[in-house]
């Protein structure tokens, strides 16, 4: 696995910072054509696109999950870009800005999970997937997906950090571990 460190302004616009910018370029030309992003807002990255800000150029403007359940076919992305709020509180925060209710189901853990859930769905084997965020966590190993690169990169001062994370789908979904999982009293 490769880590990385850069340096960038921080921007709201995650896509537009110089060193993710390069490296969402990086794993495209790794890639095959389709690209899923739930959380497009503008970038124009994606090939499906989607963002709950109808103000944005996203081609959808639906929530993530529900997008990815209702649009987004099984193993039928090549490279999913996902880019969620990064905190409970950034979730209230798009929430409310959409006139959406805010409850305990859209701040807990498993606003998350669930949408991991989706990205292994419509991952094709052997897909990447880049996660951006506050943790290296990325989608995980629990739904198939392995660490290949991490990048930080940093804003300077006491804003966090950026952290990119880079994963490929394995071959095989991870479907017993939730077997085993939802098993258990």
């Amino acid at each position: 696995m490769r880590i990385n460190k850069e340096w960038a302004m921080p921007n709201g616009e995650t896509f537009s910072i110089p060193p993710i910018r390069d490296l969402i370029r990086s794993v495209m030309a790794e890639c095959g054509p389709v690209i899923i992003d739930p959380f497009a807002r503008s970038s124009g990255f994606g090939t499906v696109t989607n963002d709950l800000d109808p103000d944005t150029s996203a081609m959808y403007h639906m929530d993530a999950l529900e997008f990815l359940r209702e649009v987004v076919a099984d193993d039928s992305a090549d490279l999913v870009l996902f880019d969620p709020p990064y905190s409970p509180r950034q979730v209230s925060e798009v929430y409310k800005k959409m006139g959406m209710t805010v409850n305990m189901e859209t701040t807990q853990s498993s606003f998350w999970s669930d949408l991991k859930s989706e990205v292994q769905r419509v991952s094709k084997p052997g897909a990447r997937c880049i996660t951006f965020g506050w943790n290296s966590g990325g989608i995980g190993e629990s739904y198939g997906f392995s660490q290949d690169q991490i990048l930080l990169v940093a804003h300077g001062g006491w804003h966090n950090d950026t952290i990119c994370t880079v994963e490929i789908r394995d071959n095989e979904r991870q479907t017993d571990i939730f077997k085993e999982r939802d098993n258990v009293s």
